[in-house]
């Protein structure tokens, strides 16, 4: 039943040597293969496929994130390996860029070198 079945996610990438530096020295993803048509990653157990394409537009939303335990220690981790995180005019975000939501949940947004929307939360 497709409800037990593992997920694999999709990200397209213009440049698939410039997304592998990204998501294996950046964001810390395992490298598994690089196929005839996308870069194979490893996600803690979630295949993530960035997909060569040449023309796309970077989706004005998020198109894959990660629930973290402790937001703000991962914007540190990853902010010192060079990363920026989104600030958006319409948000009040923390000095790290960390937006709480009505509920409570904790949500940070950075983009891939592609433009990919990406977000770390926390709940």
């Amino acid at each position: 039943m497709i409800a037990q079945s593992p997920i694999i996610a999709f990200i397209p990438t213009r440049n698939a040597a410039r997304a592998r530096r990204f998501y294996e020295d950046v964001l810390g993803l395992r490298f598994v293969s690089d196929d005839a048509f996308a870069l194979v990653m490893d996600a803690n157990g979630t295949m993530v496929r960035i997909v060569a394409t040449e023309d796309f537009k970077p989706a004005p939303f998020t198109i894959l994130g990660w629930h973290v335990a402790d937001i703000h220690r991962e914007i540190a981790t990853l902010a010192g390996k060079g990363l920026e995180f989104t600030r958006y005019p319409y948000f009040e975000q923390s000095a790290d860029g960390v937006w709480t939501s009505p509920g409570g949940a904790k949500v940070a947004w950075f983009l891939d070198p592609d433009g990919n929307t990406l977000s770390l939360s926390q709940h």
